[in-house]
C-alpha cells in the first residue's frame, strides 16, 4: 500500500477532497422522478451533507417530506469521496425504496464543477443488469444539481431522475 492512501494527510488532503466542500450544508430539494412516459413525479426533501473520518467523505443525510405515492417516507443515506489509489471518485448510496447497496466510480470534468459516475445493478424487478449514469453539477456554492440516466430494456439510455439541491 503506498503511503499516500494509507495516510492522506490532513482533512481535506487533497483537490479532489477539497472539490466536494461547497456540498458541505443543509440543502433543500426539488426531486423529480420518471416511473416511465409522462410527468414526472415530484417530491421535495433535505440533504444534509457532512465530512467525516478528517475530511476524506462526505456523508450524505436524505429526508423525504411525507408524501403521497410510492415512497410516502423516503429516506436515503450514502457517502462519497476520491479515492487516492483508482484516482476515482467514489459513491455508495442505499436507501428504503429497494435493498440495493448502490456503488458508483467517476470523474470530474477539466472544471472542476461537473461530475460524471456511472455504476451497474440488477433492476429489482426483473433482475436484468441496468447501467446508470448521474451527472453532478456545482452550480454555485449555493446550488447543486444531479440528473440520473438508466439504461432501458432496449439498452438505450433514458434519463429517470432530476435533483435540484438549494442551500438552506
Amino acid at each position: 500500500m503506498s503511503e499516500e492512501a494509507s495516510h492522506p494527510g490532513p482533512p481535506v488532503p487533497q483537490l479532489e477532497h477539497a472539490r466536494l466542500k461547497p456540498f458541505e450544508g443543509t440543502f433543500r430539494s426539488t426531486v423529480k422522478l420518471w416511473m416511465g412516459p409522462g410527468d414526472p413525479m415530484v417530491q421535495h426533501g433535505t440533504m444534509v451533507n457532512v465530512f467525516q473520518l478528517g475530511g476524506l467523505y462526505l456523508f450524505q443525510d436524505y429526508t423525504g417530506d411525507p408524501s403521497p405515492g410510492p415512497f410516502p417516507a423516503f429516506l436515503g443515506k450514502g457517502y462519497w469521496g476520491y479515492n487516492t489509489t483508482s484516482r476515482l471518485y467514489e459513491g455508495f448510496w442505499i436507501d428504503n425504496a429497494s435493498t440495493t447497496m448502490q456503488l458508483e466510480k467517476g470523474d470530474v470534468d477539466a472544471s472542476g464543477k461537473i461530475w460524471t459516475m456511472v455504476s451497474s445493478f440488477q433492476h429489482p424487478g426483473s433482475g436484468q443488469t441496468m447501467s446508470k449514469r448521474s451527472v453532478i453539477r456545482l452550480i454555485d456554492q449555493d446550488h447543486n444539481d444531479m440528473t440520473t440516466y438508466m439504461s432501458g430494456p432496449d439498452g438505450n439510455e433514458f434519463r429517470s431522475m432530476e435533483i435540484d439541491f438549494v442551500r438552506v
